[in-house]
């Protein structure tokens, strides 16, 4: 071990307020597992910022460090698929949630939580996708299985959001005549130059017609915020379209009739990153790091220290961060 001093993101409750503070730990402080992995980057994302302000539905016990995200250098290994100095990707699983996560210079996990960072992918781009990336990707698998850059319009909601923007990005590289809705007016260049065709404001889209099913305008969508959108982009999918969820940030509830199902023929697909299996997960990272990159993947994230995470929490949880926010640990 080249030390047993690390530092951490830190929440803590003090007197019913969760507190978040920048510590040191010890490597012994780590969760019992087979692959200690020295962190170089780790991401924001939105789970991260429910942990970080106490909410028990994603973590339950404080003191914790959040972090759904992590990408390192392996340490120590019980494990023979592992080596001293693999770099790892880690996302998903209990990462961040109820086992101490990314927002800290080391972690300790299960090696079956672990996939090898592609050769064609940096520490910082693995990030710059992270469980946001996997999920688009898993998305952007599944949505490409049954609908073709020939059949129409791909809508994708939350378009600034990390998962959003990253899936505006993908379909627009493989050919997809890309529709984005966002609640953001000011940023229609971003998401033009992440390759968006057409813009729709999200206050528009919610405010479409009641009816049970509407005009056809798109071959397929991707939503990552439930509720009212994600109605409407089923109800306005053209038959033997193909809409996939991911989110619930606006509504875990959909008021729908089964009419758009039954009459045209539409497949709604659950996407589950946390728990995504081992075999397809290494495919998508696979695809992310070869065919599916962006050439403006770096155009889509910021750069932040474990001091300036707090202010960036309270942004994405007021829906202020556009993109993908990425942590730097360690070089």
């Amino acid at each position: 071990m080249e030390k047993q001093e690390f530092k951490s993101f830190i929440v803590e409750e003090k007197e019913g307020k969760f507190i978040g503070t920048v510590k040191t730990r010890n490597i012994e402080d780590l969760p019992q597992a087979d692959l200690l992995i020295k962190v170089s980057y780790s991401s924001l994302n939105y789970k991260d910022a429910l942990s970080a302000t106490g909410n028990k539905g994603v973590t339950k016990t404080y003191p914790h460090t959040p972090g759904i995200d992590a990408v390192g250098v392996v340490v120590k290994s019980e494990n023979s698929s592992f080596s001293v100095n693999d770099k790892v990707i880690v996302t998903s699983y209990d990462l961040g949630m109820n086992t101490d996560g990314g927002f800290s210079e080391y972690i300790r996990v299960p090696s079956e939580w672990a996939v090898k960072l592609p050769e064609s992918l940096t520490m910082k781009e693995a990030m710059i996708y992270g469980t946001a990336g996997l999920t688009a990707g898993i998305s952007v698998l599944r949505l490409t299985e049954l609908v073709k850059p020939e059949d129409g319009k791909i809508i994708v909601s939350g378009a600034t959001g990390g998962v959003g923007s990253l899936s505006v990005a993908i379909l627009a590289k493989l050919g997809y005549f890309v529709v984005a809705i966002t609640g953001k007016e000011s940023e229609r260049d971003y998401l033009t130059n992440l390759g968006a065709k057409e813009i729709i404001l999200r206050s528009d889209f919610e405010n479409l017609n009641k009816r049970p099913v509407l005009k056809p305008l798109f071959a397929g969508g991707i939503d990552t915020v439930g509720g009212v959108i994600l109605e409407n982009i089923i109800k306005s999918t053209a038959p033997m379209g193909a809409v996939t969820c991911c989110g619930n940030v606006a509504s875990p509830k959909i008021d729908l009739t089964v009419f758009p199902f039954i009459l045209r023929g539409i497949s709604l697909i659950g996407i589950d990153s946390q728990n995504y299996p081992l075999k397809y997960r290494e495919l998508v990272w696979k695809r992310l790091a070869q065919d599916w990159k962006p050439s403006q993947l770096s155009d889509t994230c910021v750069d932040i220290t474990l001091n300036e995470l707090e202010s960036k929490i309270d942004l994405i949880l007021q829906g202020k961060l556009k993109g993908r926010t990425v942590l730097k640990l360690n070089e």
